[in-house]
């Protein structure tokens, strides 16, 4: 039998309600601690005008923007990153708010790349930023809440790392080695994909500015260059009780151009995957963004949805607490109202309504099916109990589904005795 005429297009996805439930943890996760820390939440648009990316983009990402005209004749795309959505609004709104500005956003993105493990076309995206702040302190502050965030995913030290780096000492590097300020992008370029080029295309680019790679790479291990903000940023990392989770890596340089100061990447301990997250200081791109009319330091960093779900389900301990939530979060209801007397399906509505809007997660059969095949239906929607509505009507009795224990109660009292069992713990959920 042949398949379906269509399916999603490749390197986008479909939402099915377990991959919903799953996403639902990213974001509420990535929110709560985001919150926890002082930040805010704003919102961009997904379309945006072209301009906005080639103005000061560099690397690859020109290449792979979803770029079309509107119907207005519009050179428009559907936003690649958030950075500079978020330069635009703050350039035209910074003015109604205090400084600096901690902002963040859970927003879809758009890149035409191969699709691969940890990486599709479209994806979800976790930005936080800090503007209107120089000094090293917000880089250390945004750090802290990376490193939040993996532990709020159940990550622990030894799971991952935090690698960071200084573009401006490779800029003093690059002076010194006698590379023309316009060479230096492409420079910066080959020492971002430092580790995963060639050996023999590496040779060949760096000698086009006269450098090996054994040279290269004794300027990376060489700890003499970690720079002044990289040893703030530590010390205050480390007052925080974070030390243990930083190190410094000069080989991180970050592929887009608007960077200019310290960056970094989180990468699991063992480096299995690509970085689940990366960010660093854009001090320059406001300015560029508004022309001149408004300038601001900024430090910000971005995680993507593939990338650090691939990463809690390969790591034991961070998967089980996902799955915690899920069995907590991921219901169709909490309470499946079995009808054992179809007599009393009118009470049976009348009960699933106060419930429901008490707040109560209810739900209940539609036909008139046996009632074995109603606790069927409870358990396979997740349903932690099942409300039974029969002939003794308005007694109640509840079962609990994992334990299959049995308690009594009345429908006159059903809104507080329900309330209350629902925070009282019914039997161990995945250990």
């Amino acid at each position: 039998m042949a398949g379906p005429t269509f399916q999603a297009l490749p390197g986008f996805r479909d939402f099915t309600p377990r991959e919903c439930a799953v996403r639902n943890y990213l974001f509420e996760t990535w929110r709560g601690v985001a919150r926890c820390c002082g930040y805010v939440e704003y919102e961009t648009p997904i379309v945006e005008d072209t301009g906005l990316y080639l103005k000061k983009a560099g690397g690859e990402l020109s290449s792979q923007l979803f770029r079309f005209e509107d119907q207005g004749g519009r050179d428009v795309t559907l936003r690649p990153e958030v950075t500079a959505s978020l330069a635009r609004i703050v350039a035209q709104h910074q003015r109604d708010f205090p400084k600096p500005l901690k902002w963040f956003e859970i927003g879809q993105c758009f890149r035409y790349e191969k699709p691969q493990k940890g990486r599709g076309r479209e994806f979800h995206q976790f930005n936080v930023d800090i503007l209107g702040e120089a000094g090293p302190a917000a880089d250390a502050e945004l750090i802290a809440l990376a490193i939040e965030t993996m532990l709020a995913f159940g990550f622990v030290a030894g799971d991952f790392i935090v690698r960071v780096s200084d573009r401006m000492a490779w800029i003093d590097f690059a002076e010194a080695n006698g590379i023309p300020e316009e060479s230096i992008p492409d420079f910066l370029g080959i020492i971002d994909k430092i580790e995963r080029e060639k050996p023999e295309v590496l040779v060949q680019k760096l000698a086009a500015f006269s450098l090996t790679p054994e040279g290269v790479r004794a300027f990376i291990a060489d700890p003499a260059n970690a720079s002044a903000a990289y040893l703030a940023i530590r010390e205050d990392l480390a007052a925080r009780g974070f030390a243990d989770f930083v190190e410094l890596d000069l080989s991180i340089v970050r592929g887009l151009a608007y960077y200019t100061g310290v960056v970094f990447e989180v990468f699991d301990a063992k480096k299995s995957m690509r970085a689940v997250a990366g960010g660093g200081r854009y001090d320059t791109l406001i300015s560029t963004i508004s022309d001149g009319a408004v300038d601001m330091p900024a430090t910000g960093f971005a995680m993507g949805d593939y990338v650090i779900r691939n990463l809690i389900e390969e790591t034991t301990h961070a998967a089980m607490q996902m799955e915690v939530w899920l069995q907590r979060n991921a219901a169709a209801c909490d309470i499946y109202v079995v009808v054992a007397d179809e007599t009393k399906r009118p009470e049976s509505l009348r009960l699933v309504t106060s419930l429901r809007r008490a707040g109560i997660s209810v739900d209940l059969p539609m036909g008139n099916p046996k009632v074995g095949k109603q606790f069927q239906s409870a358990e396979k929607c997740g349903a932690r109990f099942a409300l039974i509505v029969g002939e003794e009507y308005p007694a109640l009795k509840l079962k609990i589904l994992a334990s299959r224990i049995e308690e009594s109660g009345h429908a006159e009292t059903a809104i507080d005795w329900l309330t209350d069992r629902l925070l009282q713990p019914d039997g161990p959920l995945l250990a």
